[in-house]
């Protein structure tokens, strides 16, 4: 009688005679490892594709294309298979040489210019040196001022840089600025459709 193991003929020869000696079989010749081999690489080629492109269907096709490759590997190692098979690399894929090493280089620290200071007109002290001046909202009277960091009493020269246009106010009150200057005041000295004036100085005279 023939059976058929793993793809191989084997023949067992027996006698069906009762009494007689039991039935000598011969062993199934190993499988041949250049066959696994290819069907291993082959399979390991496909879920290597259906990882690179997926589709919604991938992740079921790579679930039973491992199970036939555990298969494979169990069958190479009861044949002795001793081949390290692995997917085939994709053309164009070759890693890229890793660009050599160079020292990081540091710019020079740079420096901010230090702001030109404020030049007032040579009559008075410059003080709130930076402050920007804007109108104080008091309507109708004589040109005046009104201050945080002044007294009433004090006389105060602001010139518009932008401009060049100055005006010598007397502070009349409290302001939470260092100068607030009122409607007649500030129409003097402001550029058309501004109503603050960013680069000004202002000076103590008195």
């Amino acid at each position: 009688m023939a059976l058929v193991f793993g793809g191989a003929t084997a023949v067992s020869i027996g006698v069906s005679s009762a009494g007689e000696s039991p039935a000598v079989q011969s062993a199934a010749p190993r499988e041949d490892c250049g066959g696994l081999d290819t069907a291993l690489r082959n399979n390991l080629n496909f879920i290597a594709d259906q990882q690179r492109n997926p589709d919604a269907l991938s992740e079921a096709r790579i679930a039973n294309r491992q199970a036939v490759v555990d298969l494979i590997q169990q069958r190479r190692a009861v044949a002795g298979c001793t081949e390290d098979v692995v997917a085939d690399p994709v053309a164009g894929e070759t890693a890229a040489p890793a660009p050599p090493a160079t020292a990081p280089t540091t710019a020079p620290p740079t420096t901010a210019a230090p702001a030109a200071p404020a030049e007032g007109t040579g009559d008075g002290e410059v003080v709130c040196a930076g402050s920007t001046v804007t109108l104080s909202g008091e309507e109708g009277g004589a040109p005046a001022a009104s201050s945080g960091d002044f007294p009433v009493g004090t006389r105060l020269r602001v010139t518009n840089l932008d401009n060049n246009k100055s005006i010598t106010v007397e502070v009349t009150g409290p302001s939470g600025s260092c100068v607030l200057l009122n409607n007649a005041a500030f129409e003097q000295v402001r550029e058309p459709g501004k109503f603050l004036i960013r680069r000004a100085v202002i000076e103590r005279v008195g």
